[in-house]
């Protein structure tokens, strides 16, 4: 005999085969199970939570989705090498772009795996990560990697004297921020509870010390680079602190030089697969549009001519590209190539050798001690946060807060 159903509650929603099971818990919390691909291409049953039992369906759904596309759902009993594997080539991959995938590669190949790679993930605990990290920071990497046996003539543990060659403080920082990345996606899929590298500290480190150009060098920088095929390149660089892939990745379709405007939409970056390509800009702040100081504009009115006769030159073997910047046969400039023309300018004059992103900071310091407003400076550079430009030139507003004290202070004194 049929039952009927009580009145006045309402009949949960039927669940379709192979969507698995979803039920209320004692505790109020709804909870989902189903199986799914796993790592070994085998089958596991996996539990995800949710306050209501839409969102725990959602969160299953979700997983076997996933996993009928192919991607296999690790397991947290499983090592934090197989884990932090299947993050890279399965997550990460899709959201970091090349360059930086590449380093969050290196890094998890070259500390992450072989100093915690054999540990079981649910069995990670904070004293585990801050153990570890205490001996990256203490040990020295000719030792511990075996850097030193590979050489062709060894200085250091092969030869029993050590060079106590350590990691950085900024380094270190970097290698905890990608394991703390890589455990708050465990923590997203509900494979561990909590994220225990969040609960290790390990410092602030100091900030890169940089030694921009001085306006008598700038204009120093700038009189050398006068009579150069890219002398545009660097005025721009200097006066409007763009980055180097932004500058090559310029487009003619991105200046108004009658209006004086250029628009940062992308970079220029040469990738391990791609070679040469054009990506978005660094983050959406970076994409904007920046005012052009009238000398720049007069400058890239000039190369543009420049250009039209290169271009004549060449003949068939131009290539045609909308760049700003190119070679002279037509093709983008690598990043590479641009800092050894950098190199040899600072050099003819006489300046001594700084990064071709120490113009950017040029720029920023030069406005600054002009008394240009922080929030102008956090615009025309792109930063995402007001925060980042204050902190990175700290020691700038420093000098001119001693300056100021100190007119003050003169002032007061005299009578």
């Amino acid at each position: 005999m049929r039952r009927r159903p009580s009145r006045g509650v309402p009949r949960r929603p039927p669940v379709a085969n192979g969507d698995g099971t979803v039920y209320q818990r004692k505790d109020s919390r709804w909870e989902a199970a189903g199986y799914v691909l796993a790592p070994g291409n085998t089958r596991r049953r996996v539990r995800v939570y949710g306050t209501t039992r839409k969102e725990a369906l959602a969160k299953l759904t979700e997983k076997i989705a996933n996993s009928n596309r192919g991607l296999p759902v690790p397991s947290a009993q499983g090592s934090v090498a197989a884990y932090l594997t299947y993050w890279l080539e399965n997550v990460a991959v899709h959201h970091l772009r090349e360059n930086t995938h590449t380093r969050y590669t290196a890094c998890v190949d070259r500390y992450l795996i072989p100093g915690l790679g054999k540990k079981k993930l649910i069995k990670l605990t904070a004293k585990d990560v801050r153990t570890w990290l205490n001996q990256l920071r203490t040990t020295c990497q000719c030792c511990t990697r075996h850097i030193d046996a590979r050489r062709d003539q060894p200085h250091c543990c092969a030869v029993s004297r050590c060079c106590s060659k350590r990691l950085s403080p900024l380094t270190l920082t970097y290698i905890h921020s990608v394991l703390k990345s890589a455990l708050e996606h465990a923590v997203r899929e509900e494979e561990i509870p909590r994220n225990v590298a969040r609960n290790v500290r390990t410092g602030t480190p100091r900030p890169r010390r940089f030694e921009p150009l001085t306006a008598d060098e700038a204009r120093q920088f700038l009189n050398t680079a006068q009579d150069h095929r890219l002398r545009a390149l660097f005025e721009l660089a200097l006066h409007t602190g763009l980055r180097k892939g932004e500058l090559l990745g310029l487009n003619w379709e991105d200046l108004d030089l009658d209006a004086g405007t250029a628009a940062i939409r992308r970079t220029l970056q040469r990738t391990n697969a791609g070679g040469l390509t054009t990506l978005p800009t660094k983050t959406r702040a970076s994409e904007r549009r920046i005012a052009l100081p009238a000398r720049c504009a007069q400058s890239l009115k000039l190369h543009r001519e420049q250009q039209k006769r290169e271009r004549e030159a060449a003949g068939t073997a131009w290539q045609h590209s909308v760049h700003v910047f190119t070679t002279a046969q037509g093709r983008p400039i690598d990043p590479t190539n641009l800092s050894r023309v950098f190199n040899t300018l600072l050099r003819q004059a006489g300046l001594r050798r700084i990064r071709f992103h120490d113009l950017r900071h040029s720029t920023a310091t030069l406005l600054l001690e002009q008394g240009v407003e922080l929030v102008v400076i956090k615009e025309l550079l792109g930063h995402a946060h007001i925060g980042v430009t204050a902190t990175v030139y700290a020691h700038v507003r420093l000098r001119l807060q001693h300056e100021a004290v100190t007119a003050l202070g003169n002032a007061l004194d005299r009578p």
